[in-house]
């Protein structure tokens, strides 16, 4: 039975949940406060690796990630081909580089547990490295090869989304200024009782069966509504990009394309290259609230280290610079589940800087729970509860 789900918040968590509740046959009504994708979903670089970005052990925050890198390459297409847009999903694979003799023996121990989960990495030395990225710095000790890894263009992923949204009958209301859960959202006793309602001051009320909280970093202004707290805030990634489309550059070989063939990722910086020719190198965080500005400290950061990395952008300045809003939480996990007491109110948020990634995951997760079926990774429910640090010693409950 066709439903009317209510998504709260336009990002790509947003988006994804929507596209995947309208292939299930849901009628669906997005609402976000500003315009879709302005957020941390459209400031991304788009990296799809658990491996590299989550490897500190299989746990179920990497086994989650691990799960949603899988779900990618059928999702994609199934939004390319709704939509009649790219997300230019790569698989360039990536490189983490070890500058020194002494940064290779975590990534030794990193690739030991990663191999039994489909990693196909190798340790690769500095004649092979040079190979594979012909560009890097001639003194890189040693880097991590993990083929399994890929990215995809974050706007345009953002856009395919939307318009695949849109042709499956979506209805998206941006720019709906402030939005007010109704009072009685959200609490009171029963399974399926409560109304999934919220007041919009530009669209009005937007009623439905079911509400699905994707607010990214301004989901903790929806704990009073849940009833416990939502420790989300807001992170500044700055990130700048480099022209590689034609301009010369000392040092290449006669004919040498200009090109960075993989994601590489050092212990201060990552860089990876989109089909336009721009190189995005990320990120620097830091603390600042609600501001997105760009810095000249966080961005000098960047260009301080690209030459240590690849020589060949030595005194390039970058043609691009913008910064997002990463939501992240205190254990760095996201927050994906059901109010308790109230099934038909959903939280998806503090994805951190992992929201492109677990996007297919995440959606599929909410999915199984709208329809009342078990999430398809093994303890998540748990593992990502949206009220666990309300159950933690020395943390109150808002009710």
């Amino acid at each position: 039975m066709s439903r009317h789900i209510v998504v709260l918040g336009g990002g790509i968590v947003g988006l994804s949940c929507a596209f995947e509740a309208a292939l299930a046959g849901d009628a669906v009504t997005v609402v976000e406060p500003g315009r879709v994708g302005g957020q941390a979903s459209g400031a991304a670089a788009g990296m799809l690796a658990p491996f590299t970005e989550n490897g500190e052990q299989p746990d179920a925050f990497f086994r989650l990630c691990l799960d949603s890198l899988h779900r990618y390459p059928s999702w994609v297409q199934a939004v390319e081909e709704v939509s009649g847009l790219s997300a230019e999903l790569v698989a360039s694979g990536s490189l983490t580089v070890a500058m020194h003799e002494a940064d290779v023996q975590p990534l030794q121990a990193r690739l030991a547990w990663q191999q039994r989960f489909g990693a196909s990495a190798e340790l690769v030395g500095p004649e092979r490295l040079r190979e594979l990225e012909p560009r890097l710095h001639s003194g890189v000790a040693a880097a991590l090869h993990c083929p399994a890894e890929s990215h995809v263009h974050a706007p345009k992923l953002v856009a395919a989304l939307e318009a695949a949204c849109r042709k499956l009958g979506v209805r998206i209301l941006e720019h709906a200024g402030e939005i007010v859960p109704l009072a009685g959202v959200g609490v009171g006793e029963g399974s399926g009782t409560v109304e999934a309602a919220v007041e919009t001051s530009a669209h009005g009320r937007v009623s439905g069966d079911a509400l699905v909280i994707c607010a990214g970093a301004w989901a903790n202004a929806y704990a009073e509504l849940c009833g416990f707290p939502i420790p989300v805030h807001p992170i500044r990634g700055q990130i700048c990009a480099f022209d590689l489309t034609g301009a010369e550059v000392g040092g290449a070989a006669p004919g040498e394309a200009e090109n960075v063939r993989h994601m590489v990722f050092s212990s201060q910086a990552y860089w990876v290259q989109k089909q336009d020719g721009r190189l995005i190198c990320g990120a620097s965080e830091d603390s600042a609230g609600y501001d997105n500005s760009v810095t000249e400290r966080g961005i000098d950061r960047l260009t301080r280290w690209t030459p240590r990395v690849f020589p060949f952008l030595d005194g390039r300045a970058p043609v691009m610079r913008w910064a997002g809003l990463r939501p992240a939480t205190r254990d760095g996990w996201p927050l994906i589940g059901a109010v308790p007491g109230s099934p038909n109110v959903l939280l998806a948020a503090g994805h951190y800087r992992n929201g492109i990634l677990l996007s297919p995951a995440t959606a599929a997760m909410v999915g199984c729970l709208l329809r009342g079926e078990a999430p398809p990774v093994a303890g998540a429910e748990a593992s990502f509860a949206p009220d666990r640090f309300a159950r933690r010693p020395g943390v109150p409950a808002l009710r």
